[in-house]
């Protein structure tokens, strides 16, 4: 297990789709739908990237690959990955992450969609 920590930018977006999703199922209860809404499936994605990134970073679902574009927040020497939240969609969630600042630590860098 690893212990998740978060750049700030990276919780803002996650509190952002987090209260997206609660403000999406309030919404969608009170008209008595049942339907999951697009706001609610992408934080559910999000988190559980987030839960298989603290358990196992190299989970094959996550297809985690070296990401060369963004900076390591502690140290320039060391990697920067990139973890699918989505696949196979327009727009897909991405989330940047790296390892550190401590042994069984991991940052989360950003959260974005891909370009």
């Amino acid at each position: 297990m690893f212990e998740v920590n978060w750049l700030r930018r990276a919780r803002g977006t996650y509190d952002e789709l987090k209260k997206a999703a609660a403000k999406s199922l309030e919404s969608r209860t009170k008209k008595g739908r049942k339907k999951t809404t697009q706001a609610e499936g992408l934080f559910k994605q999000v988190a559980k990237t987030i839960s298989l990134l603290s358990t196992n970073p190299r989970h094959p679902g996550l297809q985690t690959h070296p990401y060369m574009t963004l900076e390591h927040p502690y140290d320039n020497k060391e990697k920067v990955f990139e973890a699918y939240a989505q696949n196979n969609t327009s727009g897909a969630y991405r989330v940047f992450w790296c390892y550190g600042p401590d042994k069984k630590q991991i940052t989360i860098i950003a959260i974005t969609p891909h370009p």
